[in-house]
């Protein structure tokens, strides 16, 4: 797989986004964003989509019959969202909302939710964003509640790592030229998703090793 790392060019340019996230997943992207819906969405489930871009999860999970708070920065990427149909049939919707990972916590209610999802956020987040990402998150989980993330990642082998990271380097120094800003492999998730109070982590790996779906419950048992 191509690396991530062209995602803040394409974010430059939402007009560009689908097609280039498609062409950098090599046409599986559609499948990740079904198969985070098939865990989370089902009528009348309330979902929270932080950095929802232009709209691949949200209508995914819409059109299972969740409602969706889509929510991102960038306006752009919403105004592409929201010109997509969103299946109606199941009675599931999308609110789109033009607003960052830091306006959640005076925004959002605690226990609001039923489902969190982050999906290809993580790996623009630093360490200490990803922290209180997973606090927010979880705060705004209700009891039982199932928070998503799916991101790039680093193979666990060490002769494809240092192969993926050989492959990755011009791409991070040509996208830090154009855009100033860069992505990075989110490591050791699974660690830092239990380290936030969340219970019953599982992970999965696509992509040969350079891609992952982790998800957790919120457990509220001895906390």
């Amino acid at each position: 797989m191509s690396s991530f790392v062209w995602m803040k060019f394409l974010e430059s340019a939402p007009e560009r986004y689908d097609r280039g996230v498609e062409l950098l997943s090599g046409g599986r992207i559609a499948d990740v964003y079904e198969q985070i819906a098939e865990q989370v969405a089902s009528p009348g489930k309330r979902i929270l989509d932080v950095g929802c871009g232009t709209g691949g999860v949200s209508i995914a999970c819409a059109a299972r019959g969740a409602d969706v708070v889509a929510i991102d920065s960038n306006a752009g990427m919403l105004d592409i969202a929201r010109a997509k149909p969103v299946p109606a049939d199941r009675g599931g919707d999308v609110e789109w909302l033009e607003i960052g990972l830091a306006e959640i916590e005076d925004r959002f209610s605690e226990a609001q939710f039923d489902a969190v999802v982050f999906c290809l956020v993580f790996s623009e987040l630093s360490p200490d964003e990803q922290t209180y990402a997973l606090d927010i998150a979880r705060s705004r989980l209700v009891s039982g509640g199932c928070l998503v993330i799916a991101d790039e990642t680093l193979p666990s082998s060490r002769l494809r790592r240092l192969w993926y990271q050989m492959r990755r380097l011009p791409l991070i120094a040509a996208t830090y030229m154009l855009t100033q800003a860069s992505t990075r492999p989110v490591e050791h998730v699974a660690d830092r998703i239990r380290d936030a109070g969340f219970g019953r982590v599982e992970e999965a790996r696509l992509w040969g090793d350079t891609f992952f779906v982790a998800r957790a419950v919120r457990e509220d048992v001895g906390r």
